[in-house]
């Protein structure tokens, strides 16, 4: 089989005779320039005639602005900043001294003890007083004609209670006469002709309290 060689080179030759067309076409316009010296002048005459252009028209008339009076204008006042001098206030709050009375000593086991009632001074207790003569209490009328005639005499000693009211609410015999009829007359006529003052106690309020004396049983003369 043969091979076709499809790859084609230009040859020396050729490439030679390009570049010396290049070249000579190269001088040409060179020699060209330097004979002439310079290109040639083109004129061409062309009859002109200037036409007139009309000039701008004149800007509008304005109305004139009148001049305005200046307003007056207050002058601005600074006030001078006063100087502040405060002092802090405390404030006054009345107080009242609490005066708490002193605690109990405590007692070793027992714990603590109750703090006893103190009495109010100024007013010392009295005891009651008969507001009547005790004297007057019993009398010779009272011994009846039987002990007479026994001839029943003694003393009798007797303890009275006596309410805060003043009146008496109890009789003890507290030295018998020896003689039963005589120490029950004795409380009996006691208690029933018998007005007490009450007892005033620490503060000189009216408490209960009691009244102890004696009454000598004699025949009558």
């Amino acid at each position: 089989m043969s091979y076709i060689d499809q790859t084609r080179r230009p040859s020396p030759a050729s490439m030679a005779a390009v570049v010396g067309v290049h070249a000579a076409i190269a001088a040409a316009l060179v020699a060209g320039l330097t004979v002439s010296g310079a290109m040639p002048e083109i004129i061409n005459d062309i009859d002109a005639t200037n036409i007139p252009i009309d000039p701008p028209p004149p800007p509008e008339p304005t109305d004139p602005v009148e001049p305005r009076e200046a307003q007056p204008v207050d002058p601005l006042v600074q006030a001078p900043k006063p100087k502040l001098d405060i002092a802090p206030v405390e404030p006054t709050i009345p107080t009242t001294p609490l005066v708490l009375p002193p605690l109990p000593t405590p007692q070793p086991g027992l714990g603590r003890e109750l703090p006893r009632p103190v009495p109010q001074p100024g007013f010392d207790p009295v005891a009651a007083k008969p507001r009547n003569d005790p004297a007057r209490w019993l009398s010779d009328d009272d011994y009846r004609p039987s002990w007479a005639r026994r001839e029943l005499t003694g003393t009798a000693r007797f303890r009275l209670e006596i309410a805060a009211n003043g009146k008496v609410t109890g009789c003890t015999v507290t030295g018998s006469t020896g003689h039963d009829e005589l120490d029950q007359a004795t409380c009996a006529l006691v208690t029933k002709r018998a007005r007490f003052e009450p007892a005033r106690g620490v503060n000189g309020e009216p408490v209960a309290g009691s009244y102890s004396s004696a009454v000598r049983w004699e025949l009558p003369r």
